[in-house]
């Protein structure tokens, strides 16, 4: 349908946007968007610009370390502004300063984006910095690929995807259409996904994804991927009742009026009444940076302490959960709260969910899929055919909205134009326009080795790293965890982690943390014992440590001897 294309690649995509130029960063699933875009911001900041991060819902924003657009404009959920409503965002302190303040406006998942809201975010960016220019002047990158989930709207309003708004076509943006492949592994999916994208499926395909109903898996525990949220419930419910072990229940508490805390309920992620037992998976539903989780992180619950549960991410994480509050304010008055963890369990997630993630099984339900897109986005979870099984399907869930498909055509030519006219230049003045941008903001071209610091510290946006400059001075102070924790109001587990970050960033040497050795063991026996299990083992997780040391130190103990053992191996 395209004919012969040329493949833009990331550095390509990376050089027109470091011209200032507004860009529209697409391309298929697993093509590196994100890496482009985390590649770009760490140039930004090293560069001395101010950018903002943002995308189109919580989830998403999580992923890039931002929050929502609708947040971060102060459109919030209006379905339109009025002279009244613009007069209120554009006198709040905070959203001025944010506006004036950026001069890059980062928008991931744009697919899911209301032509509308993007109008609105222009209005509200064009009266702040009293300027007629799309968006007051600033350049602004979309991401997104707009096969992906389309934007949710109440019932009987009618959808505009962002492309279609006067916004968009005001902004005028390259198109970077990005087409390396990262994610799959496999040609016959990476057809069957091409061929969902050119609309162009055959009786073969619903043969092939037939084929993988019978499929088993041996080694792995697939997460299964639901269209609407009452399967998701059905199985999670039924994994749990499969658990050995007590339950622990976990009842959310409110305060304010009635109607209130029930509406503030209805919108948590969390169960009024979650029930949890040990290795349970579970999924984080709201954000706290400092203790290192955010909305839609996975995990695994592996002990109760305190009367509350441990999780392990999939990165081997350690973190004590807690309670956190959800808020529903007005003039800076609470009018309702509710408590609860901020954990769901998560055997099963919703398509909508899993938007943004990587797996290497999942079982996947598509016998209610009848929106566009969600079955190419749940077939495009997965990396390869061999972690893909099909527990059903909609006769309409591979389809993608035609309109999509001729657009898609359309950001495919004009990514060839952007890419024909980049290749005719010379490499001295691309560097020139990118230096231009850059001094016009006051800022000044970086060097490799200051990129590289600030992509390594890239983490700041999303964990302040004042939290461990913090524990790091009382650390090296000779405190011990206890007293650390004491001292920050925090628990002994999140010090353990902050620590396990530092050494993590190269902040720590081996004789700062010395001094945390306990006294009443033989540490260098224990050492011995510990060391074999991460050589036989590895590090990454540290039950399998602390099951063949047989159990006889505790995890803190085990912390500790994998950030030796890792000091002492660098």
């Amino acid at each position: 349908m395209y004919g012969i294309l040329i493949a833009m690649t990331q550095e390509r995509a990376l050089d027109i946007l470091k011209t200032g130029a507004n860009v529209f960063l697409t391309g298929e699933p697993g093509a590196g968007k994100t890496y482009v875009i985390n590649q770009y911001v760490a140039w930004l900041e090293a560069a001395g610009l101010n950018v903002a991060v943002t995308a189109s819902t919580g989830i998403a924003a999580t992923h890039i370390g931002g929050m929502t657009i609708h947040s971060w404009s102060g459109v919030g959920i209006k379905d339109m502004l009025t002279p009244y409503d613009l007069e209120q965002i554009t006198t709040k302190e905070r959203i001025v300063k944010r506006a004036k303040g950026a001069q890059v406006l980062v928008i991931d998942e744009i697919s899911m984006l209301d032509g509308k809201i993007l109008d609105m975010v222009d209005q509200v960016l064009r009266t702040i910095r009293k300027s007629e220019e799309a968006f007051g002047g600033i350049q602004v990158v979309c991401i997104g690929d707009f096969f992906q989930l389309p934007p949710v709207t109440r019932q009987g309003d009618m959808m505009r995807y962002a492309f279609e708004c006067n916004a968009w076509l005001n902004l005028k943006p390259l198109i970077c259409y990005i087409t390396e492949q990262y994610r799959q592994e496999d040609e016959m999916l990476l057809g069957l996904l091409g061929s969902i994208r050119r609309n162009e499926i055959e009786e073969e395909h619903y043969t092939l994804l037939q084929e993988q109903k019978e499929i088993a898996f041996e080694h792995i525990e697939p997460t299964r991927l639901y269209t609407h949220n009452a399967d998701v419930d059905a199985v999670n419910s039924q994994k749990l009742s499969e658990l050995p072990g007590a339950v622990h229940k976990f009842k959310m508490e409110g305060k304010g009026k009635k109607p209130l805390i029930e509406g503030l309920a209805k919108n948590c992620l969390s169960p009024e009444m979650l029930l949890l037992k040990e290795d349970a998976m579970v999924m984080c539903t709201k954000n706290n940076f400092e203790m290192g989780y955010v909305n839609g992180t996975l995990a695994r619950v592996i002990r109760f302490e305190e009367s509350y549960p441990v999780i392990e991410t999939m990165d081997g994480k350690e973190i004590l959960m807690k309670t956190t509050t959800w808020e529903l304010a007005e003039d800076g008055k609470v009018l309702a709260s509710i408590e609860q963890l901020p954990l769901r369990l998560a055997w099963a997630i919703t398509v909508h969910k899993s938007q943004g993630m990587s797996l290497d099984a999942a079982e996947i339900d598509l016998s209610k899929a009848f929106v566009y897109g969600q079955g190419y986005v749940a077939l495009s979870r997965v990396r390869s055919f061999d972690g893909l099984k099909i527990l059903g399907m909609h006769p309409n869930a591979l389809q993608v909205d035609p309109k999509i498909v001729a657009q898609d055509a359309k950001f495919h030519k004009e990514s060839e134009l952007a890419e024909d006219a980049f290749i005719a230049m010379e490499d001295a003045e691309v560097l020139e326009m990118h230096e231009r941008f850059v001094v016009a903001h006051g800022g000044k071209l970086p060097k490799a080795d200051e990129i590289g610091m600030v992509r390594k510290n890239a983490q700041s946006r999303v964990q302040p790293e004042s939290t461990y400059v913090l524990t790091k001075g009382l650390l090296l102070e000779g405190r011990s965890v206890r007293d650390i924790a004491e001292a920050r109001s925090m628990t002994d587990t999140t010090i353990w982690t902050h620590l396990e970050k530092l050494v993590e960033d190269g902040q720590l040497k081996a004789e700062d943390i010395k001094h945390l050795e306990p006294t009443d063991i033989d540490w260098k026996q224990a050492r011995k014992v510990l060391d074999f299990a991460m050589e036989k083992f590895g590090v990454e997780k540290l039950k399998p440590i602390y099951e063949a040391a047989k159990e006889e130190y505790d995890y803190n103990l085990v912390r500790l001897a994998r950030m030796q053992f890792q000091l002492e191996n660098k």
